[in-house]
């Protein structure tokens, strides 16, 4: 039984009947390299998809609410008020005529939202020769050419007229603005419009300003003290911008009138 027995081959695979064969085995062709062809996926039928989650609102959805909300709130308050103030504006434009002959308007350029340059509208409160007299204050003038450089403005400004005085305490020669906020160059509440040169003061809180309209008045104006730093200034446009909403503009708005009424010039 352990004995290793002979194999006897089947007739089949005799030599002869392997011979028998050989014409039909013919050698296989080389392989053929193809050439790599991308995976395209078919999308899977919609039954077989797992359930979509829900999708969270967008965060500038609300934002871009409230920026309707107080778009709303400047056409219809510049509106009102234009109509509503129509003498008292007639008025200062034939007090100007008759007590400092001159343009009626001063259309000064400044920076607006994204940083485009329009002309910001006010009834003229300087002299014709304004530029000249600052010139001249500022080359003879050492004490006048620091506070220039530190807040850009006068506490003794030779260019403003007696009338341009009375304008600028009681915020009338900013009226002309409204016309300017109709237009959408400007709002009710926002920073103050700044002339090109004053763009640096910003430093690289800049694109904040530009990413805001200017206002006739806003969060410096009317928290501000009797001579706030432009580096204040600045501040507070800054807090403005991170707490922009309705509620806050109508609030700024509210606080401008009594500081209009005190004669603290919050426009």
């Amino acid at each position: 039984m352990n004995s290793l027995m002979p194999v006897q081959a089947e007739p089949w695979a005799s030599e002869s009947a392997v011979s028998a064969f050989a014409p039909v085995a013919r050698p296989l062709p080389p392989p053929r390299v193809l050439a790599a062809v991308p995976l395209q996926h078919q999308p899977l039928p919609a039954e077989l998809l797992p359930p979509k989650p829900a999708l969270r609102q967008s965060p500038a959805a609300p934002a871009g609410r409230q920026a309707r909300a107080i778009r709303l709130l400047d056409i219809v308050v510049a509106g009102a008020a234009l109509v509503l103030l129509a003498p008292v504006l007639l008025a200062v434009a034939l007090a100007i005529k008759l007590l400092d002959p001159g343009p009626l308007l001063f259309a000064h350029k400044r920076l607006g939202h994204g940083g485009r340059p329009f002309h910001c509208l006010k009834f003229r409160s300087m002299t014709v020769d304004a530029d000249v007299r600052l010139a001249r204050l500022l080359e003879s003038d050492a004490e006048a050419r620091a506070e220039w450089t530190e807040t850009h403005k006068l506490r003794n400004d030779p260019r403003i007229t007696p009338l341009g005085r009375f304008l600028r305490r009681s915020c009338l020669d900013e009226l002309p603005q409204l016309v300017n906020v109709l237009r959408g160059e400007m709002s009710l509440v926002g920073p103050r419009p700044i002339t090109a040169a004053e763009a640096t003061r910003y430093g690289r809180h800049f694109p904040v300003y530009c990413s805001l309209k200017p206002g006739i008045t806003g969060l410096w104006q009317v928290m501000r003290q009797d001579q706030t730093s432009y580096r204040r200034r600045v501040a507070f446009d800054l807090a403005y911008a991170r707490s922009r909403s309705l509620a806050l503009n109508l609030a700024i708005l509210l606080l401008t009138v009594p500081s209009v009424l005190r004669g603290q010039g919050a426009c």
